[in-house]
C-alpha cells in the first residue's frame, strides 16, 4: 500500500498498471474522497450523531478500472470506515463522476400562453447495464473533467436531439429547489446541489437543467421517432415525445425524469419558475 500526501495516514491500494498520480488526477476519485473527508471533519461537532466515537477513512482500495481512450473512467473502490469500536460503514462504491440531465419541453406555436399544452422530450437507447435495448429516459451526459455542467448540458441536447441552445437558456432546477430549501437542507456537507440516482453503492450525481421552445406543431411529428446520438461513438438513439401530463408514466424507469418533473411541477407551483 501507499498514500498520497493529501491523504495522510490513509492507504491506497491499486491495481497494477496504475499509478498514484493517475488516481488522483481522476476527477471522480479526488472528488469523492474530498467530499468523503470533509464530512468524516463535520463529526466533531456536537450535533453530530458519531461524535462520541467519530468514524475514520482508513484505507482505499482501487479494485479496478476502466479506461477510455487511455484515461482513467470508471472506478471500483473498497473504502475501509470504521470508528475506534471496530463499527464500519459500506465503503464500495463505483465512481464515474458526474452527469446533467435536461428536462426539453416543446410548445406548439398555435397554443396562447400560458399554457399547459407541452411535449417532453425523451430518448430510447440500449442500455446495457439494465439490460435494455429500448430504455426510455430523458437526455443526459457525463461531465468532462475540463467541462462546465451547462456546456455539457447544452451539448448533449446538441448531440442527442439536434437542438442548438446557448448556456444561458438553461434553466438550473438542481439549484433552485436547494435555493428554496434553505437552511433546511444545509448539513454542513459539501455536498452538490444535485440528484443521487444510487447513493448506496455510486458516487454519481446528476444537475437536472430544463429547457423549453415553441415550435411550430407539425414539427412535433418530426421529431418523434427520429433518429439521432453519435454513432461513433456507439450511441443509437430514438426520438420519443409525449405530453408532459403522461410523462410520469413513460419515465417511470428513470429516476432522472421522474426527478426532473417533480422539481420542475413544485417549483412552478411556488412560482419559482
Amino acid at each position: 500500500m501507499a498514500e498520497l500526501p493529501s491523504l495522510s495516514g490513509v492507504k491506497i491500494d491499486i491495481p497494477s498498471g496504475v499509478t498514484l498520480e493517475e488516481i488522483w488526477s481522476c476527477r471522480p476519485f479526488k472528488e469523492w474522497v474530498n467530499k468523503l473527508q470533509s464530512s468524516l471533519e463535520l463529526q466533531a461537532q456536537p450535533s453530530q450523531p458519531f461524535q462520541s466515537d467519530p468514524y475514520t477513512l482508513r484505507s482505499i482500495t482501487v479494485q479496478s478500472v476502466d479506461r477510455w481512450g487511455g484515461k482513467l473512467g470508471f472506478l471500483k473502490v473498497m473504502a475501509s470506515v470504521t470508528n475506534s469500536a471496530g463499527e464500519s460503514l459500506s465503503g464500495s462504491a463505483l465512481l464515474r463522476g458526474p452527469s446533467v440531465a435536461m428536462l426539453v419541453m416543446l410548445i406548439p406555436d398555435d397554443v396562447e400562453l400560458p399554457s399547459d399544452e407541452r411535449y417532453v422530450v425523451l430518448t430510447v437507447q440500449p442500455r446495457t447495464p439494465a439490460g435494455s435495448l429500448g430504455f426510455v429516459e430523458l437526455p443526459a451526459g457525463m461531465v468532462d473533467d475540463d467541462g462546465s455542467f451547462k456546456s455539457a448540458a447544452a451539448r448533449e441536447i446538441d448531440e442527442e436531439l439536434g437542438l442548438v441552445i446557448k448556456e444561458d437558456e438553461l434553466t438550473n432546477l438542481s439549484e433552485l429547489a436547494q435555493a428554496a430549501a434553505g437552511e433546511d437542507a444545509e448539513q454542513g456537507e459539501k455536498l452538490p446541489p444535485a440528484m443521487y440516482p444510487s447513493a448506496g453503492g455510486c458516487d454519481e450525481y446528476i444537475t437536472i437543467y430544463s429547457y423549453e421552445k415553441r415550435i411550430p406543431r407539425s414539427q412535433l411529428d418530426e421529431w418523434n421517432g427520429k433518429l439521432t446520438g453519435l454513432r461513433s461513438e456507439g450511441e443509437k438513439i430514438t426520438l420519443k415525445l409525449v405530453p408532459m401530463k403522461d410523462l410520469w408514466k413513460h419515465g417511470a424507469r428513470d429516476a432522472k425524469c421522474l426527478g426532473a418533473l417533480a422539481l420542475w411541477e413544485n417549483l412552478r407551483r411556488e412560482g419559482k419558475i
